[in-house]
């Protein structure tokens, strides 16, 4: 009777580590998974703020007063400085 009690026991034992190493398995698995997702999400973050700046840059050209000829020379040149950062962005972020 006591012996039966035991086996039981240890069966559920064992059934219980194997539970608790397949849990431990999954959870390593979803941290994995949370890390990358948060790397992704603050790429995409920088990568809409950097978007936003550069729409920022754009309303001003745009609603920049007309002044003679310079308008277009102000337009191009502020153009290359967006470019310029785009560049730097793309460097920095690999």
């Amino acid at each position: 009777m006591i012996h039966d009690e035991l086996h039981k026991l240890e069966k559920l034992v064992h059934q219980a580590s194997k539970k608790l190493l397949h849990l431990t398995e999954e959870n390593d698995q979803l941290k994995s998974r949370l890390t990358e997702m948060e790397g992704e999400l603050g790429k995409k973050e920088q990568e809409i703020e950097h978007f936003k700046n550069k729409i920022k840059i754009s309303n001003i050209v745009d609603n920049r007063p007309e002044n003679s000829g310079d308008s277009a020379e102000m337009s191009e040149l502020i153009n290359n400085y967006i470019q310029e950062i785009d560049h730097l962005i793309t460097y920095l972020s690999e």
